[in-house]
């Protein structure tokens, strides 16, 4: 296992997710669990900015398309929720891309393999 870099934000982040996981459970799809981290991270004081687009380009030209993560906290960990029951490559592969535009020397994904997906 890999060593954690920014170890207290990435445990208060984690602490924050099972809080929400341990009141709602695992019934519920990405928007909800969303709208109750946000809420959690404010209670919790946990600095975050909510769906920042961060910008893109291609050969010198800024594109239309953003990428846009669920949060980043303490402006340098990138927080995206999943409904999943497993981890893909590819989830890993969208969180390493939020990383480039946004310059971001660390990678923490509040990833809800916790939550496993609701069989709606």
């Amino acid at each position: 296992m890999r060593e954690i870099i920014y170890k207290q934000e990435s445990y208060s982040i984690m602490g924050a997710s099972f809080e929400v996981y341990s009141e709602k459970g695992c019934a519920f799809l990405d928007p909800v669990y969303y709208e109750c981290l946000a809420i959690e991270f404010e209670y919790q004081r946990i600095p975050g900015i909510s769906k920042p687009g961060l910008t893109l380009s291609y050969r010198g030209h800024t594109l239309l398309q953003a990428c846009i993560p669920d949060f980043i906290c303490y402006q340098k960990i990138v927080v995206e929720l999943k409904t999943l029951s497993k981890l893909i490559d590819e989830h890993r592969a969208q969180l390493l891309n939020y990383c480039l535009p946004a310059a971001l020397t660390s990678v923490f994904s509040s990833i809800s393999a916790i939550i496993p997906e609701a069989g709606i």
